[in-house]
């Protein structure tokens, strides 16, 4: 049959015929436009026909001015089909919806254990995890992964020297070790304290020892400031020597700043898409069409969806396009040079211990030349010069 899939989509109807005249019957069915076909006969007066749904009622009209009777054996087809799903739509949604709501809780954060924290540590811990949103009742579909919370907490968490983080099945487990702040440990041995480099000493705080400088003496590295022997000949003891020599040192400093410089950066536009992952073939569920900018860089986070314990190969996808665009800094030549003092100050700072101060800078050489600025600076820095070096018994002093 040529239209079957139309039939199948109107409606089928298997009939039986029985009864006398029946060949009157069919061919009146016929003349009327009935399209009848698989007719089989079942004896002398028996046939069974099918026919379209919508023509069933033009059969009975018909059927009543005959000698036959009309019996409906099945009915096919997408109508009667739609009528059953309809009527067990109950049970199916049932189960959909059974279905769904577990996926639903076995992708949601039911735990977070902290392990390795003292009280304190974990109160910061659970108060930073609440400001990233990970937290009990919350899907996550929306919670970053757990490498950036492992680096989120590192960073911005002083007591912590270290935290893993996994996620298992619905629960966030954290292995933490938090840092030990050692007391500084009291120098048993004998020790001098001596200048670490060439300074001009500015103040002293000697705690133990004999100091052997004053304040405004040149010292240079290596030399003796506390000795750690103290006393008269026969009578003198040997201790470890403690205190800070503070003494003004000098560093140099040479800085090259372009007046114009080009970079990329976002320009606080973005596009987010998100995707339905089934396997290698990620469906489209919401954010249509390609991003509008001409140039910008993707970030993409995807969250594997589980039922109860299993993972499942089904993927919830979210892209973020962010439009990046150059920009050329262009520097006056007053700007460049402050910029450019800015510069020398940080790397100086980054070779200093913290309690080190900059007393004073001096620009030696400062010049505009091919588009850059070229500057040699010379810094005056307060630090603490001493350090420690071991008496050997036996050397003379």
């Amino acid at each position: 049959m040529k239209n079957q899939w139309v039939e199948f989509y109107k409606g089928i109807v298997t009939v039986k015929i029985t009864g006398k005249g029946i060949e009157r019957l069919l061919n009146r069915l016929t003349k009327k436009g009935l399209h009848i076909w698989q007719v089989k006969r079942h004896g002398t007066e028996t046939v069974t026909i099918k026919l379209r749904l919508e023509d069933v009622h033009k059969l009975r009209a018909a059927a009543r001015g005959s000698e036959c009777k009309v019996h409906f054996l099945n009915r096919t087809g997408a109508p009667f089909l739609l009528k059953r799903l309809l009527k067990n739509s109950g049970f199916a949604a049932g189960t959909f919806v059974f279905f769904a709501v577990i996926m639903f809780l076995s992708n949601m954060i039911w735990a977070i254990e902290i392990k390795g924290a003292n009280p304190a540590t974990e109160y910061q811990i659970r108060k930073e995890l609440d400001k990233m949103g990970v937290k009990i009742g919350k899907l996550q579909f929306f919670v970053d992964d757990v490498s950036t919370i492992q680096r989120e907490l590192t960073n911005n968490i002083e007591a912590l020297t270290w935290v893993g983080v996994e996620l298992k099945g619905t629960t966030y487990r954290m292995q933490v070790v938090e840092k030990n702040e050692p007391e500084q440990p009291e120098y048993a041995s004998p020790r001098n304290l001596v200048a670490k480099k060439k300074a001009v000493i500015v103040d002293m705080f000697v705690e133990q020892g004999d100091p052997v400088v004053n304040i405004h003496d040149h010292v240079t590295a290596g030399q003796l400031l506390v000795s750690g022997v103290i006393g008269r000949e026969e009578q003198s003891i040997i201790i470890p020597a403690k205190g800070e020599i503070l003494g003004e040192t000098w560093y140099w400093c040479k800085v090259e700043l372009p007046l114009e410089s080009s970079f990329q950066t976002f320009s606080g536009n973005e596009k987010r898409k998100h995707y339905l992952k089934i396997g290698s073939v990620a469906v489209p569920v919401w954010g249509f069409g390609k991003p509008e900018f001409s140039k910008f860089e993707t970030e993409t986070n995807e969250k594997k969806i589980r039922f109860i314990k299993w993972e499942l190969p089904i993927s919830y996808v979210a892209s973020t396009h962010r439009e990046s665009e150059q920009v050329t800094r262009t520097y006056s030549n007053e700007k460049a040079i402050q910029a450019a003092k800015e510069i020398a100050r940080n790397e100086i700072k980054s070779k200093l211990t913290e309690d080190a101060t900059i007393k004073g800078e001096k620009v030696l050489h400062q010049s505009i030349e091919n588009g850059k600025v070229n500057l040699s600076i010379h810094f005056q820095i307060i630090e603490n010069i001493a350090e420690g070096q071991p008496i050997i018994q036996g050397d003379d002093e």
